[in-house]
């Protein structure tokens, strides 16, 4: 099929005559089984009204309409890229309308979702994770499993106050659960972010420097789900400890918004590795208070498997 202009251009290289083209123009169009179709729907259209209105006949003609070639880039040449015509009658007048293919609305819907899911240094393979394919074969992973559909049945008017807090020797996939999770909740229109703790530390720390700290932190405290990777996987400072994570968890914990996080520590581990401050200080206290904020916004749930990433 070619458009309207390939036509003219064409007809005016081979110098016919207005109208030979015109009829042979017409004669496709006419020959259409969609047109045909259409016009056997609408018998009230005389002959002048098609003839009057045969370039709108001819537009819908010339496009794609058929969604099963889309995939092959099927309406990607249409006057409206990735949008299908749609024909009416009003009257004697017949309208010619655009709307969204298939095609179309799908990567809307998977942009609105990858949209829900803003991440900090996350992997993309993480980022695609999917519940479904949460391997349940490994019995030592089926509390993790249940916690996790646990979690998500209860998702309805409101998220659960609490999170997970997911812990376990080095590559069980308790970032994949993360990640599954993330995509469950984008599924329900509900926006999360994964941050990975190392790159966390880091982004803070350069934020410093262009004064965008407390808009940084800010929007840790308020997004309606955090998910935190991988906490203890280094020494933090006291003021890290305290003024960055201390903060955004209390206030989490006050506005009851949940914290999923995974750790290659449980929490009494990890309260003893936040206790000891990147200048060698042992400050108890202070570490005990972030691990209460932690229990107050998640759940301890362990994971203990083989190691996937030797698989």
């Amino acid at each position: 099929m070619e458009s309207i202009q390939t036509s003219l251009k064409k007809w005016m290289r081979e110098n016919r005559s207005f109208q030979s083209f015109y009829d042979e123009m017409k004669q496709e169009v006419l020959r259409d089984p969609d047109i045909q179709e259409f016009l056997k729907k609408h018998p009230s259209l005389t002959n002048q009204d098609i003839e009057k209105q045969l370039m709108k006949l001819y537009e819908y003609h010339s496009q794609n309409k058929n969604c099963d070639n889309c995939p092959s880039n099927g309406c990607a040449n249409n006057v409206l890229p990735w949008y299908k015509p749609r024909i009416e009658v009003e009257g004697k007048e017949i309208h010619l309308y655009y709307e969204k293919c298939k095609y179309k609305l799908q990567q809307e819907e998977q942009n609105k979702k990858a949209n829900l899911i803003k991440s900090l240094y996350m992997p993309k393979d993480i980022l695609q994770a999917s519940l479904k394919n949460l391997d349940d074969a490994d019995e030592n992973r089926h509390q993790a499993i249940r916690e996790v559909v646990t979690y998500v049945s209860k998702i309805g008017s409101g998220i659960p106050e609490k999170g997970l807090y997911f812990y376990g020797p080095f590559g069980v996939g308790k970032t994949y659960f993360l990640g599954a999770i993330a995509n469950e909740l984008a599924d329900k229109n509900i926006s999360s972010m994964l941050i990975y703790m190392p790159e966390f530390v880091r982004e803070i720390k350069s934020s410093l420097k262009d004064d965008s700290l407390n808009e940084k932190v800010e929007r840790f405290k308020k997004v309606p789900v955090l998910m935190i990777d991988d906490i203890g996987a280094e020494s933090i400072s006291a003021w890290f400890r305290d003024e960055i994570l201390g903060s955004i968890l209390q206030y989490r914990m006050m506005e009851r918004l949940p914290v999923f996080f995974s750790s290659n520590y449980s929490l009494s581990q990890l309260e003893k590795h936040l206790a000891t401050s990147t200048k060698g200080d042992i400050e108890e206290l202070k570490a005990g208070r972030i691990i209460e904020r932690i229990k107050q916004v998640s759940k301890e749930v362990s994971i203990f498997s083989e190691n996937r990433r030797e698989l």
